[in-house]
């Protein structure tokens, strides 16, 4: 088996908010990775006491440790666990019912020698490589199918779209929430190679155009997922000024990706 983690900051001022593991059980039968997209708040009260990276740095590490300890429960029921335990971590000083509440992008997938099962909330993505080397996206596209207009301020986001009916879902504080995500189970004979990103990463494809998804996988396969942060940061670096893909907020973003080779 081969692995990869990559998770760098868009800013070495600010830390990052992004969470990247792998975890292969003690038994050698199988394995786990997560992937999540802390969501920076605006500016403003967010009705918590804690920083985005103190959220996802324990939403990701629950989430990890509960893939790996209960093998046998699905993935939502672990997410909606892992989502208590944190919430519960905040004390009482914390609004958890604010629309500004800590909260992130989850992707996380585990594998085991007769199946591989995945989860996908917001806009994060996991690629899946079949044995042929064909190579498929699971994504959570409620976010990008809502229209611009519906986009245009932080405070309509969160007010109207955010964990919504109508809108999109990010894990917070509400455990129900992990029955919102994209879930499914695949014969472990189908799939060959995982790649887990977050959106930082994932716009080498989605806003820069610069190919699909197999070929993001393969430029990961073939030189590195580092390889991939660092033409993103150049595509980044040259679009500072002129902004042409007017629906990037931030000229860098937090950036991870977890390949795992089965």
């Amino acid at each position: 088996m081969r692995t990869e983690l990559v998770s760098e900051p868009g800013d070495v001022q600010r830390p990052n908010e992004d969470f990247a593991s792998v975890a292969l059980p003690a038994s050698g039968r199988g394995g786990v990775l997560v992937v999540l997209d802390g969501v920076t708040p605006p500016a403003g009260p967010t009705g918590c006491l804690h920083s985005v990276e103190w959220f996802t740095a324990r939403l990701g590490g629950a989430l990890t440790e509960l893939a790996v300890s209960l093998m046998d429960v699905p993935l939502a029921e672990v997410l909606s666990r892992a989502i208590v335990r944190t919430a519960e971590t905040h004390g009482e000083g914390c609004d958890l019912s604010h629309p500004r509440t800590p909260q992130a992008t989850v992707v996380t997938a585990r594998w085991s020698p007769e199946s591989v099962e995945y989860l996908v909330l917001s806009d994060s993505a996991l690629l899946v490589e079949a044995p042929d080397g064909s190579v498929s996206a699971v994504l959570d596209d409620r976010l990008s199918r809502l229209p611009r207009a519906s986009l245009a301020t932080d405070v309509l986001i969160d007010a109207n779209l955010r964990n919504k009916e109508g809108g999109f879902f990010t894990a917070a504080a509400d455990p129900s929430v992990a029955g919102r995500a994209v879930t499914g189970v695949l014969p472990r004979s189908s799939v060959r190679a995982l790649l887990a990103l977050t959106d930082g990463a994932a716009r080498w494809v989605e806003k820069f155009h610069e190919g699909g998804w197999p070929d993001l996988f393969a430029l990961v396969r073939k030189e590195g997922a580092q390889a991939l942060v660092d033409r993103v940061r150049e595509l980044e670096r040259a679009d500072a000024e002129p902004r042409i893909h007017l629906r990037r907020s931030k000229t860098h973003d937090d950036a991870s990706a977890v390949y795992a080779e089965l």
